[in-house]
């Protein structure tokens, strides 16, 4: 995907379709990014069908005419906006976004910045713009990520988070609802190591970090990753920075 040069044609708009809406859009002048927060329907698009659900976003170019309708008691709330771009849409134009929360974040976002009315807020509202067509963009090339993948990744993040945690794989498993075995092998699928050499790596990132920055010594250190064993700790820390500890207080 490459960087794209972004002009706001409308303000970034939520709406929530009437009983009685349908859309049967003339071929578009511009680009039209489109998010379906809530609610059902179904959208076509030179004769290709998309159900609608939360999630479901496109990518418009000019010169596309989409049709859509929705079940008027689970009506469609949207958000989207008109815009300029140097670059293309994706292709097929629509795909599914798993992080649902992020991308109501980057929509209110978008919505709250570009409404205060001065030149930061249109800005924000642009990289708004930019990470929800990166996420789109996502969707659409790396399809097929289930919500267990996600689970994982949130568990990764916990880890990174807090990596002096005293975790088990059976506790990682369990957050993610599924066994040790299918856990593992999901992690290892997602980030190529064991959820085990995960979290050592994520405790000598961090050991990093506080050696470095912190001021506190080796053995403080050692102890605040949850290493009982400081010989231990240099030992694993020596492996995977090719430095002592002590070498990079």
């Amino acid at each position: 995907m490459h960087r794209l040069e972004l002009e706001l044609m409308s303000a970034p708009t939520f709406w929530r379709c009437e009983p009685s809406w349908s859309w049967t859009s003339r071929p578009l002048a511009d680009h039209l990014l489109w998010c379906v927060m809530d609610g059902r329907g179904e959208l076509v698009l030179d004769g290709e069908r998309q159900d609608l659900h939360p999630g479901i976003c496109a990518v418009f170019q000019p010169g596309d005419a989409p049709r859509a309708t929705h079940d008027p008691h689970r009506r469609l709330l949207v958000f989207g906006m008109h815009f300029q771009t140097t670059g293309a849409a994706p292709d097929p134009r629509w795909g599914e976004v798993m992080d649902r929360e992020l991308l109501g974040v980057l929509a209110r976002t978008s919505d709250a910045s570009y409404r205060r009315q001065d030149a930061l807020g249109r800005r924000q509202a642009e990289l708004c713009l930019e990470q929800l067509i990166a996420l789109i963009w996502d969707a659409v090339h790396n399809p097929g990520r289930r919500v267990t993948d996600t689970a994982v990744d949130e568990i990764a993040r916990q880890l990174r988070q807090d990596p002096g945690r005293d975790w088990t794989v059976a506790e990682m498993a369990s957050k993610a609802s599924l066994s040790r075995a299918q856990f593992t092998r999901r992690f290892v699928t997602q980030f190529g190591m064991s959820p085990a050499q995960y979290l050592i790596q994520a405790r000598i990132d961090r050991a990093h970090q506080l050696l470095t920055e912190s001021g506190m010594t080796v053995t403080e250190t050692a102890a605040a990753l949850g290493y009982t064993d400081v010989p231990y700790f240099s030992r694993q820390y020596k492996q995977r920075t090719g430095r002592t500890p002590s070498q990079d207080r």
